[in-house]
């Protein structure tokens, strides 16, 4: 009775198994250790008891099983009383009612909290150096270290490997969200390399090949091709494979690796596999309790190797108290709550639930969007189709048995919150109180339509707390998946890949619209660009070719005024002329004829006294002016224009009669 009782209370408040014949069947397997048996039961993703006395019960069960009443005291730490006493007479200790863990009876059975330390291999040309820094430690103290181990000094010194690119000095390493073995190296652009470095830089150079990774897994008959960088370590192989596989680490069996990869912290680079192609395989180990005759080459599935520390910190990693690492906290211990009620701005509601979640559950966390839902699905939904994410929406209730288990053990697993920060935009929101609740249906009415608050007013407290995977689409939003708290870490991951399947088609189908889109607006662009310059080009000839006719308009009117000048100039030497005298004898009488450029004839008689200017006059008067013709005689030649015009035609030898002839002064 008592071991049924003992059973009943904490193998079913865990397990929900209510058979006694098949949970005192479960702990036969796992050699009478009730946490062993309950971690074969329970999803392992979820926690993991630790048994200090299984090697106990081991040996204790070389010479037979034990009797229910040492079952129960080794299980519980509870001793049965005789079989004579009163089974009231002492009874255990009362179950807190938690549906998740059952109650441990001494702390030396849970992992005790410490720092969460963090390992590095920094390599540096020839030189690889161990570190261990715990995670409030900055990136400062990492080259601190590293100067006086290497010599270099700080400000020549660039720590590279980081997942997330450059970091400063300051950067305090927990907000990196690193895994527990980590991989860097070191680069001296400045100083220069010796001939002793030529291993460092072919080195560097496996660091940045890229190597494709052909890994079988035989259990689903099912081959992946990765490709990894040579930075990448073999831990951070194991764990995505993890995702792929649902096998978590501590539970995959290899088969590939070459005997140099011996350590999981190591890089690919350095691993001696094959490039630039490396073939593996791998499949689930088999579980101890279900082997014949355990082996130590198959420990326990609650002993922890080294390369395996990542996947199983101790319970301070979630820097919350044990009852809340198992489900059994109350909301009515706390001193504050999640989020103030009737918060005026949504911001200041998100900073404080922001930083009461660092609070309670440790700052390795998802980041939460600081804004209102409006700009967090602006932020996710509508930039270009290349930057667009889903938007992670999540809702804690402290009222929910749920919450503790879910944040400390899901929302704070360090896959999660490194796949959730890469593809997904998280806001979260409060709905313990009431009126936060109301003002949360009302923004999901607003922005996601009716059905959704429907959706989310039908889930009860205990189904609490809830992640809501929306995904933008052209006229609307769609919740694409809704993750209740009961869900274990593995199916919170396969469920968010789904969505990220989903999205990803999606966001092919918007890429290439937009793109299309693009194309032609560019094409419109290119079109209404010639145009203008077609445009341009007519408006510049059009004005050249005013400008043009006013050139030639302005030419013609000078043309004009000169000629008019000219007309006039000559008309009125034509009327001072003195009349052509007669040809009467006894008058000194000289005839002259002159011949113009076009052959013309000019005849006219003059007195043998008149002045040369007046030949001069005659001929301006009839269109060849002075300062623009000559007068020549034939023979002798002789320049007229070149005597003084005062002389006169007898004076000049033009006397009585002579031919001349007009030409154009050069």
């Amino acid at each position: 009775h008592q071991l049924q009782e003992v059973l009943d209370r904490e193998g079913m408040a865990c397990t929900g198994i209510d058979n006694i014949a098949e949970a005192i069947t479960l702990l036969e397997l796992n050699n009478w250790d009730l946490v062993a048996a309950i971690n074969g039961v329970i999803p392992q993703e979820n926690g993991i008891l630790q048994s200090n006395f299984s090697s106990e019960a081991s040996q204790a069960n070389l010479f037979g099983p034990p009797n229910q009443s040492e079952a129960a005291e080794a299980a519980t730490g509870v001793v049965a009383p005789p079989p004579s006493s009163s089974s009231s007479s002492s009874s255990p200790p009362s179950s807190s009612g938690s549906a998740f863990c059952p109650i441990i009876p001494s702390s030396r059975h849970i992992v005790e909290r410490q720092p969460r330390m963090l390992n590095f291999r920094v390599e540096y040309r020839q030189r690889s150096i161990e570190l261990v820094l715990e995670e409030g430690s900055t990136v400062g103290e990492i080259k601190q270290i590293l100067e006086t181990e290497l010599g270099v000094p700080v400000s020549k010194m660039q720590l590279k490997g980081w997942k997330s690119g450059d970091v400063s000095d300051s950067t305090v390493l927990r907000s990196l969200h690193l895994p527990k073995n980590n991989s860097l190296y070191v680069l001296t652009p400045d100083i220069a390399p010796t001939a002793s470095t030529s291993q460092n830089s072919a080195l560097q150079e496996s660091l940045n090949q890229n190597f494709l990774l052909v890994i079988s897994h035989r259990e689903a008959q099912r081959d992946y091709s990765l490709n990894f960088p040579g930075s990448r370590t073999i831990q951070e192989v194991k764990r995505n494979i993890s995702d792929l596989t649902n096998i978590p680490v501590r539970h995959q069996q290899w088969e590939g690796w070459p005997a140099s990869a011996s350590d999981d912290s190591m890089t690919l680079a350095v691993s001696g596999i094959s490039y630039p192609c490396h073939h593996l395989s791998v499949c689930r180990r088999s579980s101890p309790a279900n082997a014949q005759e355990p082996t130590e080459e198959c420990p326990d599935v609650h002993m922890i190797s080294d390369s395996e520390g990542d996947d199983f910190e101790d319970a301070s990693e979630f820097s919350v108290d044990d009852s809340e690492m198992f489900g059994m906290g109350s909301s009515t211990c706390r001193k504050s709550p999640m989020m103030p009620e009737n918060s005026e701005n949504e911001g200041d509601a998100l900073l404080h639930f922001t930083a009461e979640f660092s609070t309670r559950y440790g700052d390795i966390h998802p980041m939460f969007f600081i804004g209102s839902l409006e700009a967090a699905s602006q932020e996710a939904f509508y930039g270009k189709a290349r930057d667009r994410k889903l938007l992670a929406i999540y809702l804690h209730n402290d009222e929910s048995v749920l919450s503790n288990v879910f944040c400390s053990q899901m929302m704070c697993a360090d896959s999660i919150v490194s796949y959730l920060s890469q593809n997904f935009i998280t806001w979260a929101w409060d709905v313990t109180k009431e009126a936060n609740k109301a003002r949360l249906l009302t923004m999901c009415t607003r922005h996601f339509g009716s059905v959704v608050a429907q959706t989310i007013r039908t889930y009860k407290t205990d189904q609490f707390p809830l992640l809501l995977i929306v995904m933008g689409k052209r006229t609307s939003n769609e919740v694409l998946n809704v993750i209740q708290g009961n869900s274990t870490v593995d199916e919170l991951m396969m469920r968010l890949m789904g969505a990220m399947e989903i999205f990803t088609a999606q966001q092919q189908e918007d890429i290439k619209d937009e793109d299309e889109r693009e194309a032609r607006e560019m094409v419109k662009r290119e079109q209404d660009e010639a145009y203008r310059l077609s445009l341009e080009a007519d408006r510049k000839k059009r004005e050249a070719q005013e400008r043009e006719e006013a050139e030639q308009v302005r030419l013609e009117q000078m043309r004009k005024e000169q000629e008019e000048e000219k007309e006039a100039i000559r008309l009125s030497l034509e009327q001072a002329l003195p009349p052509e005298p007669d040809d009467e004898p006894g008058e000194q009488i000289s005839k002259l004829r002159i011949r113009t450029p076009s052959g013309e004839f000019l005849e006219r008689r003059f007195l043998g006294s008149c002045k040369l200017q007046v030949l001069f006059d005659f001929v301006a008067s009839k269109g060849y002016p002075f300062d623009e013709f000559k007068l020549l005689t034939t023979f002798p030649r002789r320049n007229i224009t070149q005597l003084d015009p005062g002389s006169t035609l007898l004076e000049a030898k033009l006397f009585p009669q002579e031919t001349l002839f007009l030409e154009a002064k050069e």
